[in-house]
């Protein structure tokens, strides 16, 4: 996740769906759901998907750990019954460092004809800038890119046991986290190389590129920063641009699950932020929801965003089953 999207996330931009949020603030409208049971996930499954991409070491682009870690993603999901599909592609970052990137892709149901996509990215940043110490050295990004990923493989496992009526497609994008370090100058325009930001090249390139010709998706739901014990997750603006009915639903499932304190129906981050969920609204047309760790205040992201301190010792087994059984329960629900 990166640090572009604090730019403007202060903004007001709650007052263009004050009319429309004002029926669902309440946590009563969530109450009324309906809701089918979805299966049962395992706190302990989805905490060690985290641990074992820790224990690779940084993901980052260009090391033998990021190989390392892509292929136990496949032999992972192809263990799920899954089938994978792996786009290899090169890119430039902010500095003109060609980068090797693979985006990681597990279908499910590939016969059924209604489809929802399920995200998060996989790499790792390959510094803190944010830090105090260690600026120059990657992070183990337990919270920033293992735990979006550790929740959609354990989303796997269950629905390799107890398939859901649709079909689901799973996208790990690479060369999310890449971008100009807070303390650089002088960065290299991103439209020279035809890119609309220095981040989110995987969901860039996957946007222009699908993995299958004419792809689509019913809606997105993509995953990013869930696993801090502390964490809570509001709306963006992205979000209720482009996918308002999606959100609504997930944060009404979430409340009638009991797990309001994390979703909290509010105002977060506004327009002016950069995840991967805008270039799959904007290139792929695919109406694509943001789950993300957001706080008001100085630390936005949490004080380990982009620090050493992003590591398994922030990482939460109730946040992550917390945030599995709500979107295991949107996908049962469908």
């Amino acid at each position: 996740m990166k640090y572009c999207k604090v730019i403007l996330s202060v903004l007001a931009f709650s007052l263009i769906f004050s009319c429309s949020e004002s029926g669902s603030n309440s946590s009563n409208s969530s109450a009324q759901l309906d809701l089918k049971k979805a299966p049962i996930a395992n706190a302990d499954s989805v905490y060690s998907f985290v641990k074992q991409q820790v224990d690779f070491g940084p993901r980052v682009p260009n090391t033998e750990e990021h190989k390392k870690a892509a292929d136990w993603y496949v032999r992972k999901f192809e263990s799920y019954g899954a089938n994978v599909t792996v786009q290899e592609f090169k890119d430039r970052v902010y500095d003109g460092t060609e980068v090797q990137l693979k985006n990681i892709i597990a279908s499910f149901n590939p016969s059924v004809k209604k489809r929802i996509l399920l995200a998060a990215h996989w790499d790792t940043r390959p510094f803190a800038d944010k830090d105090e110490v260690d600026q120059s050295q990657p992070i183990d990004g337990a919270n920033d890119g293992a735990s979006g990923v550790a929740v959609l493989l354990e989303v796997a496992r269950v629905i390799s046991q107890d398939s859901p009526s649709v079909g689901v497609d799973i996208i790990l994008f690479d060369g999310e986290d890449w971008g100009e370090p807070i303390t650089s100058s002088g960065n290299i325009d991103p439209r020279e190389y035809d890119k609309e930001s220095w981040y989110c090249l995987g969901s860039q390139y996957w946007s222009k590129n699908k993995h299958r010709a004419n792809y689509s998706a019913f809606y997105g739901i993509l995953l990013d920063m869930v696993g801090a014990e502390d964490a809570t997750f509001l709306y963006d603006g992205v979000s209720q641009q482009n996918a308002q009915r999606v959100l609504t639903r997930t944060w009404d499932i979430a409340h009638s699950l009991g797990h309001q304190d994390l979703f909290i129906k509010e105002q977060g981050l506004s327009l002016g932020f950069v995840d991967d969920h805008v270039f799959v609204n904007k290139n792929a047309r695919i109406p694509m929801i943001d789950i993300i760790d957001y706080r008001k205040g100085e630390n936005d992201f949490g004080p380990y965003h982009h620090r050493q301190k992003d590591n398994m010792e922030i990482i939460s087994k109730e946040t992550l089953i917390a945030v599995t059984e709500v979107v295991l329960t949107v996908l049962f629900n469908e």
